[in-house]
């Protein structure tokens, strides 16, 4: 088998420029110490860069036949660590023997949303995370307040880690050719050990809000009130803003105001 027939169906745009594999290797040369998973590893174009540095690795793909390339391919990969598997589904903890951790690939664009909301249910463990995505969705994750991209994953995120938006790739170096840019990111997990509120509903504050984005808070928060509870005139400037202009902070805050306790 000399080649892997790239499968819409999985989102596969295999990475064909080593110049750019390399740079997105290097996105963990900070952290050497941490062993790495790599998502949807394909060929290993990206595979062969970080063994090249030294890292203990494991990769995930769910194509078989990536799978068998790999097995057959891949010099420096012992094929235990080749896991036939859906990254959306991997208990991360059983990796590493519940290790800290960083996360890397060139993720498919059709699932890179659920890439990271899954990430973010193991943020204890995994300490960096990088890698290349829809250029949209990467400027989404490190938008900052105020900015139009942002949204409920930008604020999850942020919550926990340092998200930078790194350089964008362009269309040519993938086969097939995608109809759009892509971006790669690192995030760094900061020093927040809890958030001091409610995380469930600092959660569903967030997605409420943002689904309802082009509505004030005024609004948009009301089916998130219990009866007869109301939010002072000191909530006024806050809540005559929409979603996108609140940090992190400002949403733990609203959080916090919003929890039964302070009704």
């Amino acid at each position: 088998m000399n080649t892997v027939r790239p499968k819409k169906a999985l989102g596969q745009h295999f990475l064909k420029d080593e110049r750019i594999a390399e740079r997105i290797a290097a996105t963990l040369d900070d952290c050497p110490e941490l062993p790495v998973v790599e998502v949807g590893p394909g060929m290993g174009v990206l595979t062969k860069w970080l063994l090249a540095k030294g890292h203990d690795m494991t990769v995930a793909e769910v194509d078989t036949e990536s799978v068998a390339w790999l097995k057959a391919n891949m010099n420096g990969l012992d094929a235990s660590r080749i896991l036939e598997h859906d990254f959306l589904k991997l208990d991360l903890n059983s990796l590493f023997g519940g290790k800290d951790l960083a996360v890397t690939g060139n993720y498919p664009y059709n699932i890179s949303s659920q890439i990271f909301f899954h990430i973010l249910e193991y943020k204890d463990i995994v300490k960096v995370c990088s890698g290349m995505l829809q250029k949209e969705v990467a400027e989404r994750l490190a938008a900052p307040a105020g900015t139009k991209a942002r949204g409920i994953l930008s604020v999850l995120l942020q919550a926990w880690y340092d998200v930078e938006y790194l350089f964008t790739v362009d269309e040519t170096v993938f086969h097939p050719m995608p109809k759009v840019k892509s971006g790669v990111i690192k995030m760094r997990r900061n020093n927040v050990e809890s958030l001091g509120c409610d995380e469930s509903l600092f959660k569903t504050v967030v997605k409420t809000t943002f689904s309802q984005r082009r509505k004030t808070l005024r609004n948009s928060i009301k089916p998130l009130l219990k009866p007869g509870q109301t939010l002072g005139d000191e909530w006024s400037a806050l809540l005559s803003k929409r979603p996108e202009q609140l940090s992190v902070t400002e949403f733990i805050e609203l959080t916090t105001a919003l929890s039964p306790k302070n009704s």
